[in-house]
């Protein structure tokens, strides 16, 4: 792969930008203290904003490295304060594979918007840091979140039993993924018929 870091991402409705560490205060609000939010996730509901601070702190540490990528998510008509995350959670660098993770805060669920910042990251990803597989799980009980990966295009693979962990305890993993030649593909059957690109 060609690490590229964290660059500035833009869509529709969104800006995907680098975390700073004034953002704490507005992701303990959004997301980081939101129960709701991390019923699901490996890690708790923060009590504090100084534990929010603490996690971004080094998320802006890893952004001296090319493969550290840690996006705020947001909302361009929403201010300056993000309203989540998504990031590259794990990797394997000689196959060319991205794992990828989001949240973002409840009050925003059902609105289409992690849909469109996950897009937005699977064409930086395939086009510019040559990725070959984009992948992402989910708990089964957990299916809003398996929605956002079709819609995406990404393709259900299997479930892995008792395969992750979560607040919830050890669980299963449902598994999706999208290739780069499946991306492609896709991008150029719509430029024919439209002459323009597409996003899943």
């Amino acid at each position: 792969m060609q690490h590229k870091g964290t660059v500035r991402l833009e869509t529709d409705r969104l800006i995907l930008r680098r975390f700073r560490l004034d953002d704490s205060g507005a992701a303990f609000q959004n997301w980081t203290s939101d129960k709701r939010v991390t019923e699901f996730l490996r890690w708790p509901a923060h009590d504090t904003v100084n534990t929010t601070k603490k996690i971004i702190q080094t998320w802006v540490d890893g952004y001296a490295r090319d493969d550290f990528y840690q996006w705020a998510i947001v909302l361009k008509n929403n201010g300056n304060g993000p309203v989540g995350t998504i990031s590259v959670v794990d990797r394997n660098d000689a196959l060319n594979i991205l794992h990828i993770g989001y949240c973002i805060g409840s009050r925003w669920w059902n609105q289409g918007i992690t849909s469109e910042a996950f897009s937005g990251i699977i064409s930086f990803l395939f086009e510019q840091v040559k990725a070959n597989r984009i992948e992402s799980q989910h708990d089964p009980r957990n299916p809003n979140s398996g929605k956002v990966m079709i819609k995406c295009g990404l393709k259900y693979e299997g479930t892995l039993r008792q395969a992750d962990i979560s607040n919830k305890g050890v669980v299963d993993a449902a598994v999706y993924s999208i290739l780069a030649d499946e991306y492609f593909s896709k991008q150029a059957q719509c430029k024919k018929r439209s002459g323009n690109t597409v996003q899943f």
